[in-house]
Formats: structure tokens, C-alpha cells, sequence
């Protein structure tokens, strides 16, 4: 049986789908990796599932639908691009796109029809990786810190790992022994909104924007006494919660700020709440913060996380060796392996599960 595992991910961002192929017997090795970009109307159909309106299930279903030839396009140009025999593919691990989280209700909703992938690529398919950390009773997120906590088992303790996508997860592991993960709260997703409200494109290159505006430390106590900043672990969040609904009425009573110290604002929230939520729920000062997704490669965003961290070397981690872009991905990778070989792929104590438990569903080719 082959060893190549391919993981796909499209995060809360919505800047487009990011493939990874790796290898995880004798060791972990990223052999490829691309990301794909989303067409624009695909994109706008998303945010309008992801939003506050609803829309009929017609539209849903073709939606789906649509998303599912969307990813069979991309693997079957990823595997033509890399040179890559489909029969050497073990498993997909397909994520989908999160239209709504409300692990209040412990209920969630990943749209992207992975039938029609395992049709169209001829691989199996393993998908729906958190309903059954949910019906476990956990909150279905963040899976991210378990494929950490695999990736990390060498590195000396305490550090901690941070994704920032469109939400920022924190995954922290302590001295001793404890493995704590959560999201802090927004990362890209505010400011990437922000910005192509205001500015041409859709994100801010390198927070330029954002390090041309001052911040404004009342807008910003006000946005941190948003009630989920002050939960405890285990918890997550979304666009459900962090959109541009939610900006508009923080800014309420901040009517004359310019829009670039509006960004910067946004851009100190995301460091502030990282930095808050690393010092609340770890019990030491962790050695290093690795950083991946797309933040990391937003050198304002990480120079705040240094000034907000002087104890702690905060470090990309693409200087490791792993890809930053490819980090969400190749989990989902690993939980496509974890499922093949019949094992658990959440940590309880991160989601709040009642234990752990094999994620995912398969669909043969």
C-alpha cells in the first residue's frame, strides 16, 4: 500500500485551496505543495453562505456541488503539475469550506461534495473530520493542535504553534506534559475584509496598510471586550462571529477614524488577542511561538507579535522546514492517514471531547 497522503485546505479566508502531499512513515516529509486561487464568484457565493443571510437549499446543493469540481480541478492540475501517478495516492483528506460553526450548538457545517472528487480522481476520499469530535461532545475545533503535537514531538518544551488563516489558532504545549489549543480569535479574515473594502486587492501585502495607520487604542480596548476574548479553553470561533457586521458595530462610536488606522487597529487586535490568550492558558513563558498560514508571511502582524512577546523567539515556520502555507493542509493530510489507519485524530483536551475519537468518513473511489 502506497504512503503518499494528499491533504486539501480552503480556510476561513477564502483566498483559495492549498494542496499538500506528504509522507508520514519512517517520518514526516512535505514532498509538494500549491495552493490554488478561487474564482471570484465562488468566493462571493461562500461569503454570502457564510454570512448572517440565508439562502435556499437549491442553491446550497449546487453550491456544493460546484465546490466539489472545484477541488477535483485543482488535485487533478496539482497531480499533472508535480508529475505525480494518481495510483500512488493513498487517501484525500478533504476538509471542505466551513459555511457555519456554532459549537454552541455543536453543530457545523462543511460544504464541498467529496463524492464527486473520489469520482473525478479516481482516489478515495476521507472527509467530515468534526461532526465526530462533536457528537463526542467537543466543539469540533481545532484539529490543527493533534497534527502539532505529531510534527513536534522532538522540539523542546514549552513553545506553542499559531496558525493564523482566517481565524488565529493557538496550540500550546507545556513543559509538562499538557497540550492546551484554541482559537484566539479573527487573524486574516478581518483585516483581508477591511481591506479590499477600502483598498484594490484582496488582502494587505505585507501589512504595509496597516503599519501606514496608527492604532487606536480605544477602538481596539472596545473590540477586546468582545465576550469571547474573555472565554477560557476549550473554544473556537468564526466568520460567523468576526465579519464585517460585527466591525460595523464596534465602530459605532468610532465614526472619524481613517480606514488605514482602522486596519492597524485590527491588525494590534489579532496580535493583542494571540498574546493574551498564550499568557492566560500557558502557566510559563514558552520558549519559541512558531507561526504559520498566511499571517506569517505579514511582516507587521509578526513584528506586533514580537513586541507583544519579548520573552519568546517567534519564528515562521518556514524556518523549520515547514512550509507556512502548506501547514492547514498537510493536517488534513495526516488526519486522512490517521483515519486509514484506524486511529484517533482529535486531542479531548483541546476540543473538549469526551474522548478520543477516529475522524472522518469514507468515500471510495
Amino acid at each position: 500500500m502506497s504512503n503518499l497522503y494528499l491533504g486539501l485546505m480552503s480556510g476561513t479566508s477564502l483566498d483559495g485551496l492549498d494542496i499538500a502531499l506528504c509522507q508520514f512513515e519512517p517520518t514526516f516529509k512535505l514532498i509538494a505543495t500549491s495552493g490554488y486561487e478561487i474564482d471570484l464568484s465562488l468566493r462571493d457565493r461562500i461569503t454570502a453562505f457564510s454570512g448572517v443571510n440565508s439562502i435556499v437549499i437549491d442553491e446550497l446543493m449546487q453550491l456544493e456541488r460546484d465546490l466539489g469540481l472545484f477541488a477535483a480541478d485543482c488535485v487533478n492540475k496539482f497531480l499533472n503539475e508535480h508529475q505525480i501517478d494518481r495510483s500512488t495516492i493513498s487517501v484525500i483528506g478533504y476538509h471542505g469550506q466551513t459555511i457555519r460553526h456554532r459549537p454552541d450548538l455543536l453543530c457545523t457545517k462543511q460544504i464541498g461534495d467529496p463524492s464527486i472528487l473520489a469520482e473525478m480522481c479516481g482516489i478515495d476520499v476521507v472527509a467530515d473530520f468534526r461532526r465526530r469530535d462533536m457528537a463526542a461532545g467537543g466543539q469540533g475545533a481545532p484539529l490543527v493542535p493533534a497534527f502539532h503535537h505529531y510534527l513536534t514531538q522532538n522540539l523542546e518544551r514549552p513553545f506553542a504553534l499559531l496558525n493564523l488563516g482566517g481565524i488565529a489558532n493557538l496550540s500550546i504545549f507545556e513543559s509538562c506534559g499538557e497540550v492546551k489549543g484554541f482559537d484566539t480569535g479573527p487573524a486574516n479574515t478581518l483585516l483581508d475584509q477591511w481591506h479590499e473594502k477600502h483598498r484594490n486587492g484582496r488582502y494587505d501585502p505585507d501589512g504595509a496598510w496597516a503599519a501606514s495607520g496608527v492604532i487606536n487604542h480605544s477602538l481596539l480596548e472596545q473590540m477586546l471586550s468582545e465576550p469571547y476574548f474573555g472565554l477560557r479553553a476549550p473554544k473556537s470561533t468564526g466568520r460567523e462571529l468576526f465579519n464585517l457586521e460585527w466591525l460595523t458595530q464596534q465602530l459605532i462610536h468610532h465614526q472619524n477614524l481613517n480606514a488605514a488606522d482602522i486596519q492597524a487597529t485590527l491588525l494590534e487586535l489579532t496580535a493583542t488577542s494571540v498574546a493574551n490568550g498564550l499568557m492566560v492558558e500557558s502557566g510559563e513563558t514558552v520558549k519559541q511561538l512558531i507561526v504559520s498560514g498566511g499571517g506569517a508571511k505579514n511582516s507587521q502582524l509578526m513584528a506586533r507579535l514580537k513586541a507583544h512577546l519579548p520573552y519568546t523567539e517567534v519564528i515562521a515556520s518556514d524556518e523549520l522546514g515547514w512550509p507556512s502555507q502548506a501547514m492547514e493542509a498537510s493536517a488534513f493530510a495526516w488526519l486522512a492517514f490517521r483515519f486509514s489507519e484506524r486511529l484517533s485524530g482529535n486531542l479531548p483536551a483541546v476540543t473538549g471531547a469526551r474522548g478520543e475519537r477516529i475522524l472522518g468518513a469514507l468515500y471510495p473511489h
